[in-house]
């Protein structure tokens, strides 16, 4: 009868070793527009929304692109929850059930500033001297 409760015993524990919880972390970003393109740390995860798995908490440069949009070059920051801290993180590792960590960042994209006609045109123009600094631009010289 000894033998039995230690190898029932042996056997919970056991068991108990292969079902210890876990840390899921998970980040979910959205874009105004949706359908942006998401890029981590140099790294390409696809249109949001997207949810990606992380190992780290720390800084992440951010970049959100869409055609038609200003490009978003940023950074944000995940902070470490308390039980991401000793001793709460072994206790995390070890407790039973799984444990998520779970964020969303939203980035809202800008339309390109509307370009003053004229103020373009002068540019043109002293882009062209500085490409061409011999030649002097006609005033009535037709459009190429």
């Amino acid at each position: 009868m000894k033998n039995c409760c230690l190898l029932v015993l042996a056997i919970i524990l056991t068991a108990n070793l292969f079902l210890c919880g876990c840390v899921e972390r998970k980040l979910t970003i959205n874009t105004e527009p949706p359908g942006a393109l998401v890029t981590l740390n140099d790294e390409e995860i696809g249109p949001a929304p997207v949810t990606v798995s992380f190992n780290w908490y720390g800084d992440y440069n951010v970049r959100i692109s869409k055609a038609g949009y200003e490009t978003l070059n940023t950074h944000r920051e995940l902070k470490s929850p308390l039980h991401d801290y000793f001793p709460f993180d072994l206790f995390a590792q070890i407790s039973p059930g799984r444990t998520v960590d779970s964020y969303e960042w939203t980035f809202k994209l800008n339309l390109p500033q509307p370009q003053d006609r004229e103020l373009l045109i002068e540019n043109a123009k002293i882009l062209e001297q500085q490409l061409n600094p011999g030649q002097q631009p006609e005033a009535n010289q037709p459009a190429k």
